[in-house]
């Protein structure tokens, strides 16, 4: 069978080229005679490839030395409780910003961790179609949470907000590596690997040594696996970590840096992200759900003319047959997990790195097609 486009949202698509090296080397890596999925991650054959890891995040992201690079398990759902069981320790307070699903069920678990959960503003009034503007962030949080690219909604921060000494802490898992980003800026970054460095199984977590407490000094009860300076002093290898995702995410990352780094990234996906928006602003038959200044350029959420909101049996069943034989026939025709969330409806596009300029021109003619049937 052909290879398909995959826009799913996560996991997601890998580079073919990374895809083919780990097929040549799974019986055999590097003449050890055997699998990386095999590897005691303690090995001599082992050791250089989560180092390299880490050295690649630091040089693609330009970490600075006075921040410390993990990798964990649990996924960006667990990091929602090990930020505030490791950083809201002084005042037990935070301010989120809520932009959608993760940032709201990260402040939930903040808050049910005894954390002070202060929502200084949302988008909440428009179905989270956009991003608020929050110039500065001022008052005693132990720290102020964003989530820089919303993958259920389709939008993202084109600013920063001014956090002053406040640290600011951001969910990146959907647009990691996806452009430039200031680490300085942030006191704690955190990335679930499935989006656009790995196969799902790692987390990268980025965080200023100073925030990091120590083990007894995290929020009582936190368990000694939730606490940052476990990770930080073992060398993200505590217990036995996602081996196998690692050896894949050091791939990603050599690719992603063989193709230009970030900013070739940020090159690649601001074409792939004009192209489909401009498409969809110029039709009479489909339309963006986020508004224009809050754009993804990873996670394009888009709607037919049929979706117009109506609450009448006769209209919503007209809505659901477009969109499922949209997405039936978009499958037959080699474009695949293109099922929008059930909160949004409609359809979504995932563009992330390793999706080609050819895939999404070629969804567009798909989308042409569809439009000119229906």
């Amino acid at each position: 069978m052909a290879r398909v486009y995959n826009f799913s949202a996560g996991p997601s698509c890998l580079p073919e080229e990374v895809l083919k090296e780990c097929a040549a080397e799974m019986l055999d890596y590097n003449g050890t005679g055997q699998s990386v999925m095999e590897m005691s991650h303690r090995s001599k054959a082992y050791e250089p490839i989560i180092q390299d890891a880490e050295a690649m995040v630091r040089k693609l992201m330009n970490v600075p030395d006075n921040y410390k690079v993990l990798f964990v398990q649990g996924g960006g759902s667990t990091q929602f409780a090990m930020v505030a069981e490791n950083l809201g320790i002084k005042n037990k307070k935070a301010a989120y910003i809520e932009t959608g699903v993760w940032a709201k069920k990260a402040a939930a678990e903040a808050k049910r961790l005894g954390i002070q959960v202060d929502v200084i503003a949302s988008s909440k009034d428009k179905g989270y179609s956009y991003i608020p503007r929050v110039e500065k962030i001022e008052g005693d949080y132990d720290y102020a949470y964003i989530c820089l690219n919303n993958t259920i909604m389709g939008t993202h921060y084109e600013y920063l907000p001014d956090t002053g000494s406040i640290p600011l802490v951001a969910d990146i898992s959907s647009c990691v590596l996806s452009e430039p980003l200031d680490v300085t800026k942030f006191g704690l970054l955190f990335a679930g690997a499935q989006k656009n460095l790995a196969p799902a199984g790692v987390t990268l977590v980025i965080v200023r040594e100073d925030l990091i407490p120590e083990v007894e000094d995290c929020l009582p009860g936190t368990p000694v696996m939730l606490a940052y300076k476990t990770h930080a002093d073992n060398g993200s290898m505590y217990n036995t970590p996602p081996c196998y995702t690692i050896y894949v995410l050091d791939k990603v990352l050599h690719w992603i840096e063989k193709n230009g780094g970030a900013e070739g990234m940020a090159k690649r996906n601001r074409e792939k992200a004009d192209y489909l928006y401009n498409f969809l602003d110029s039709s009479d038959f489909y339309r963006a759900t986020a508004e224009k200044g809050s754009r993804s350029l990873m996670n394009v959420p888009f709607l037919t003319k049929y979706s117009t909101g109506a609450t009448d049996d006769a209209a919503v069943a007209k809505e659901k047959e477009i969109n499922d034989k949209f997405v039936k026939e978009a499958a037959a025709a080699g474009f695949v997990n293109l099922k929008g969330h059930r909160l949004v409806g409609g359809m979504r596009a995932s563009i992330y790195n390793a999706m080609t300029i050819e895939g999404v021109k070629a969804l567009v003619e798909f989308m042409k097609k569809f439009a000119a049937e229906n």
